[in-house]
């Protein structure tokens, strides 16, 4: 079976290595096993040529024109920054590629970022798909048809895979192997690269750290305004009452500026307050929730969970830095 992994321009050369490695350690393990290697792994790239680096200099490379992966798996690495318009635009040549052989029954795949050029071939929509926490909200910008779940590790659908965050790369290249070589050699992958198997959420990954407005200076107002008096705030129409505009024109314009809704930056911004304070200070959880904002701790308990996918002492209990009371 043939793995094609994209030599993509821009590529985040951990995601390129990490993905290489699992196929080679499986096809290791199956001629310790006196079998013969299932993946016949290439690199496709855009260019005739490339200068691989050192540790990638036994992997085969082809250019696009001459690569052919019928039936085989495509992987989409992920992209070293978040300058996902231009990552498209300069990797938009492998797209006819990839879709030509997904039409012969090959598996395509991305990991964390890699998402955002899957989606811009069109296979995603209308299915569910992942990508890195802090991707979010620009992919479900850029592809409404996609049925983001923030929280998944992995999603598949008719052939078509996506993964989390970082390690999350590693739960889908276990589940294509569970698929293509059975539990067996799944398992012995995961306890190679000791992965944690039963983890299904990555919200508590996130970390929100919102720029300002760049081109819409009211938006950037509102943002300022959350941003200083988040703890002080009854509701977000109190950020919104100082600005010299319509509540329909700032809430369009603030979706439009930064994927969300003001209501949620506000609860974004307060959620973030919590875990910051649950991983860095000893205050208990009443105190925790009136810094950050809130008033009602059954409320706050829900949104926290519904952001994190934690309760305020399970994060706790899994980031605090070594704080004890």
């Amino acid at each position: 079976m043939t793995v094609s992994v994209l030599y993509t321009r821009n590529h985040r050369l951990l995601s390129l290595v990490a993905i290489i490695d699992v196929f080679e350690t499986v096809n290791r393990f199956l001629e310790e096993d006196a079998l013969s290697p299932v993946f016949e792994i290439q690199l496709v790239g855009l260019q005739p040529h490339v200068s691989l680096p050192e540790n990638l200099g036994n992997v085969k490379y082809v250019s696009l024109p001459e690569a052919s992966s019928p039936g085989g798996i495509i992987v989409i690495p992920a992209f070293k920054d978040h300058e996902m318009e231009r990552n498209i635009r300069e990797n938009i040549s492998f797209i006819p590629w990839v879709l030509e052989n997904y039409r012969s029954d090959c598996k395509v795949t991305s990991c964390c970022t890699g998402s955002f050029l899957l989606g811009a071939t069109g296979l995603l929509n209308g299915k569910e798909a992942t990508t890195h926490m802090e991707a979010c909200e620009a992919f479900a910008q850029s592809f409404p048809d996609v049925h983001l779940v923030p929280h998944a590790i992995v999603t598949s659908s008719q052939n078509v895979y996506t993964s989390g965050g970082a390690t999350s790369t590693f739960h889908l290249l276990i589940h294509l192997i569970q698929e293509t070589c059975g539990r067996e050699y799944a398992l012995r992958l995961a306890k190679n690269f000791a992965i944690d198997m039963d983890r299904s959420n990555q919200l508590y990954f996130e970390t929100f750290v919102p720029g300002l407005a760049r081109e819409d200076e009211l938006v950037r107002q509102v943002q300022q305004v959350i941003n200083e008096r988040y703890r002080d705030l009854k509701n977000v129409e109190e950020a919104l009452e100082e600005i010299p505009s319509s509540r329909r024109n700032i809430v369009r314009r603030f979706k439009t500026a930064t994927g969300m809704t003001p209501i949620r930056y506000l609860q974004k911004t307060r959620i973030e307050s919590a875990k910051q304070l649950l991983e860095t200070t000893n205050k208990d959880i009443l105190e925790v929730m009136l810094s950050s904002g809130y008033q009602d701790l059954k409320s706050f308990r829900e949104l926290f969970r519904n952001f994190t996918g934690l309760t305020p002492k399970g994060y706790r209990d899994k980031y605090a830095m070594g704080l004890r009371a």
